[in-house]
């Protein structure tokens, strides 16, 4: 689908066997392959597809017309041309594409083109009949977030740092009510650091950060192996403090995308978005794991946690090590 000036232009490419199938013993499949029958069944076409192919823009359905129909014989498929005229160009288009219904596996692949390029790739199938696609200053902000949401969960998920991290503060277990307090303070303190540092207004060296993202990691090692029964939990804290840290390491990978200035704050809250949805994955993978240990393994789970944080506090401080003297 494209937008030509004063319309919006739709080819469906349709296989005979289900072109064949709605249209019923009138159009047997070889006879779709013939432009002069095709020409003859462009009305029963027309009235299949236009019901099943519908845009929608601010509030009505855009009437659809039949541009064409070109046969492929190779393939054995009719690409049904459709032409919807609109006024002007819409912020926003609805589509709905469920073109077979009594196959209830068909998946219909949908793109959308404009100015020569791809902006949409997407498919309607029988729990997906609908796609709405945005133009203009919509299809900007929408590229934008769907970037840097990527972004940073692909950052939080190539990072082990950040994932050691959180691991280290998730070891000692808890309540969901604990975790969860832990958790929101982590992304509390590296919310406003990340901001901070996007716009510009406290920007620390990556050289000074760096290190100190390394040594919250052995700070938190250490600080499991000190636990004990009667002891005040410290994590929130732990993960509030060095939350500001870890968000200046964050603004720097963010800055290496190339933020657009006249969508600042989408990119900043998308890119943050997108770290929650790492972390949360983390949380959700590793927290119930340690659960399990400690159900299961009662008398076992303090030496995993002694291991496990002796490793963490070893990997950090080899990162502190090799940031702070080997990257010279």
């Amino acid at each position: 689908m494209q937008w030509t000036g004063d319309h919006f232009l739709a080819r469906a490419t349709i296989h005979v066997i289900d072109l064949a199938h709605d249209l019923g013993p009138s159009a047997p499949e070889d006879s779709l392959l013939d432009r002069d029958f095709l020409a003859r069944s462009a009305s029963p076409i027309l009235a299949l597809v236009s019901g099943r192919l519908t845009l929608s823009a601010e509030g009505s359905v855009i009437p659809g017309s039949l541009e064409g129909l070109v046969p492929d014989t190779a393939n054995r498929s009719v690409t049904v041309v459709m032409r919807y005229p609109f006024p002007h160009k819409p912020s926003t288009v609805e589509v709905r594409g469920l073109l077979f219904p009594y196959d209830p596996l068909h998946i219909t692949l949908f793109d959308v083109h404009q100015e020569g390029q791809v902006i949409v790739e997407d498919f309607f199938n029988k729990d997906r009949p609908v796609v709405n696609v945005a133009f203009g200053e919509k299809r900007k902000v929408f590229e934008v977030v769907h970037r840097f949401t990527g972004a940073g969960i692909h950052h939080i998920f190539i990072g082990p740092d950040h994932i050691l991290f959180i691991l280290g503060l998730l070891l000692l277990g808890g309540s969901v009510g604990r975790l969860l307090k832990i958790v929101t303070s982590f992304t509390l303190a590296h919310s406003i650091t990340l901001t901070l540092a996007t716009l510009d207004i406290l920007n620390p060296p990556a050289k000074l950060v760096e290190p100190l993202i390394a040594l919250s990691i052995v700070y938190v090692g250490l600080d499991n192996l000190r636990a004990s029964a009667g002891r005040r939990d410290p994590r929130a804290l732990l993960a509030f403090s060095f939350g500001f840290v870890h968000g200046f390491g964050f603004a720097s990978v963010l800055k290496q995308f190339g933020i657009p200035a006249a969508h600042l704050g989408w990119a900043l809250f998308a890119f943050n978005f997108g770290v929650e949805i790492g972390q949360a994955c983390i949380v959700g993978i590793a927290a119930p794991i340690l659960a399990l240990i400690r159900a299961r393994l009662p008398r076992q789970a303090p030496r995993i946690v002694q291991i496990g944080s002796i490793g963490i506090a070893l990997a950090g401080a080899w990162w502190f090590v090799e940031r702070t003297f080997l990257s010279m």
